[in-house]
């Protein structure tokens, strides 16, 4: 199983898929917001998403894991 982590602190501003979706290499999956930007959080692997470990909203630090692919 693979983690998709943040890659800086922010809050969730927009989840992309959903438990069960199918995604690509590099497939946008998170919308973070840090200082006023919006930060595209991706996929680091194709495969199917087992977990989406956050809600829109959360606020998470950076290496936290988002989401997992299996």
């Amino acid at each position: 199983m693979k983690e998709i982590t943040a890659s800086m602190a922010g809050t969730v501003l927009n989840i992309l898929v959903n438990s069960g979706d199918k995604v690509e290499n590099g497939q946008v999956v998170i919308m973070l917001e840090s200082m006023k930007m919006e930060i595209p959080i991706e996929s680091i692997d194709a495969g199917i998403v087992s977990e989406i470990k956050v809600n829109i909203g959360d606020f998470v630090n950076e290496g936290d894991v988002l989401v997992t692919v299996q």
